[in-house]
Order: structure tokens, then C-alpha cells, then sequence
């Protein structure tokens, strides 16, 4: 299926709109910053790590968006809903339907104002709670729903020809911010639950790369369950000097499926990162 963005339809409007209020707000030095959280707790420390980003990147001249799910109500289950006006009424095919949606104006005004916020982005941070080994489901149903066909994947109507390191996404900055229960120890290379990088490999290298957008660094603060007032303050003034440099750090240096190391957009050359495989053959160097 040939699904080439309309122009004319609420999002590609949005993104021009975006794109040159983007651009007056870089020649200012000023950036927009997208943070997309996911707890019903207030007074949680993913809620607290949230006021200060907006805090520390607002009070720097820089414009935060946010995304509270919880607050939001957010729909979490993608299904028939999501397409109001059908391709093919008698086959629920979820990347026809998606692409149709999108290329036509079809898809719920909720799906449409985040994509809105997400492509008014120079920098997308998603900011939660590690349960069960990822992202709580509320924050996976709104990927599901916005990361639509047209836009972060069959870009061009091309199926997989543009993503990893390309996409409708790109020239965006991301970063997980995330907190978990266990102690760092237990993440650290040789822990029992896993090293944190290779847990979140699919949301840092699957779900932000492969539309594009350039993957910073993992953002972790372990053991929160059993953190002091003084650990708190130590986490928010962490996190506070993470965000300073926040647009000059270099990213992950995730392969880019069409710079060379795939010949055919699949698998790595066997001469690229010789004798390594699994999640770190993926990133250079």
C-alpha cells in the first residue's frame, strides 16, 4: 500500500505550523521539549523528576509541552476506535487502517493533538516508572496509538526503506527518564535483572531510533523505594544538571539501517563489529 501523507489533513497542517514556530524559536536559542510521564501518584518521584524538567528547561528560556497520561485519561487499547472510517470494513488490518487514518484525516482528536505536541518537539523525554521490566501499559498504548503508519513507520509510502536513524521523526532529539525499585546494583552489567541499557534496548533502539529520532543516554534513578529526603534531593540535582547539557551531549551511536552496515536493510556485513552479536553489534564503536 502506497500511504503518502495529505497535507492538507490536521497533522501535516500542525507540522507546518510546528515546523516554523521550530524554527523562529531556534534562531532565539530556545527548544521545545516534550515530556510524555506516566504515574497516578503526585507525589511520586517520576512526578517530581517531571517538575523539575519543566522547571530547569522552562527557566531557560526553553517551551515544555507535556503529555500526563494518567491525567489525561489516556486511552490505552488500540483497536477499532482508532479508525473511525474504514479502508476495508470486512478486515481489521492495523497498518492499512493506520496509514488510511493518516493519510485521510481519520484519526481520533486525541491521537491528532499528540502527534501535534510530538512533532512541535525538538526534544521528546519519556519519563516513567520501570514495572515489570518497561514502560507501564498506559505509556505503550499511547506509542500504539500515535507512532502512526505514514509518520514514524512506511514513510513515504516505502515500507521499511526509511527507518533506524531516518523516518518522519527525525532531527528530533529523545530520552528515557526512568526509575525503578531495585537497587543499581541489580542493573549493573553482571545484575540479576539485567543491564538497564539492554532492558530498554527495544523502547531506545525500537521505538525512538527507528522513526528517527537521535537516542540520548538512558536517565536512571534506582531504589526509589527506599530513598531519603536526602537521595531525593541528590536525584533532582542530578537530573537538573543532566538537563543543562541536554542539547549539546551526544547521542547513542545506534548503526543507521541505510549508512552502509545493512546491505540489505536486514542484517550487519560480517565484517561490521566482527564477533559480536545481540543488542551491542547495533551501536558503534
Amino acid at each position: 500500500m502506497t500511504t503518502t501523507p495529505n497535507r492538507d489533513h490536521p497533522v501535516a497542517t500542525g507540522a507546518a505550523a510546528a515546523a516554523a514556530s521550530a524554527s523562529t524559536a531556534a534562531s532565539a536559542g530556545r527548544k521545545t521539549v516534550l515530556i510524555v510521564h506516566a504515574h497516578p501518584e503526585p507525589t511520586s518521584l517520576t512526578r517530581t523528576l517531571v517538575g523539575v524538567a519543566a522547571e530547569t528547561l522552562g527557566s531557560t528560556g526553553h517551551a515544555v509541552l507535556q503529555s500526563d497520561l494518567y491525567a489525561m485519561g489516556w486511552r490505552a487499547v488500540y483497536g477499532e476506535a482508532d479508525f473511525p472510517v474504514r479502508a476495508d470494513a470486512t478486515r481489521l488490518n492495523f497498518v492499512r487502517e493506520s496509514g488510511h487514518a493518516f493519510e485521510h484525516g481519520h484519526q481520533p482528536a486525541d491521537v491528532v493533538e499528540e502527534q501535534r505536541k510530538l512533532l512541535a518537539a525538538d526534544l521528546v523525554i519519556l519519563q516513567f516508572p520501570l514495572w515489570w521490566f518497561g514502560m507501564p501499559a498506559i505509556m505503550k498504548g499511547w506509542i500504539d496509538r500515535v507512532w502512526a503508519y505514514g509518520l514514524a513507520y512506511g514513510r513515504h509510502g516505502q515500507g521499511n526503506r526509511f527507518r533506524y536513524g531516518e523516518g518522519g521523526l527525525a532531527g528530533r532529539r529523545a530520552m528515557v527518564s526512568v526509575t525503578t525499585g531495585g537497587p543499581a546494583v541489580d542493573y549493573s552489567p553482571r545484575g540479576i535483572n539485567g543491564p538497564i541499557d539492554q532492558l530498554l534496548f527495544p523502547i531506545t533502539h525500537g521505538t525512538l531510533f527507528y522513526p528517527g529520532m537521535s537516542v540520548l543516554k538512558t536517565h536512571a534513578v534506582h531504589g526509589v523505594g527506599r530513598m531519603t529526603p536526602e537521595d531525593v534531593e541528590a536525584a533532582k540535582a542530578a537530573w537538573r544538571l543532566r538537563l543543562a547539557g541536554v542539547f549539546d551531549e551526544a547521542p547513542i551511536a545506534f548503526r543507521p539501517q541505510n549508512g552502509g552496515d545493512y546491505p540489505d536493510g536486514h542484517q550487519l556485513r560480517d565484517d561490521v563489529a566482527p564477533g559480536r552479536v545481540g543488542f551491542e553489534a547495533h551501536i558503534a564503536g
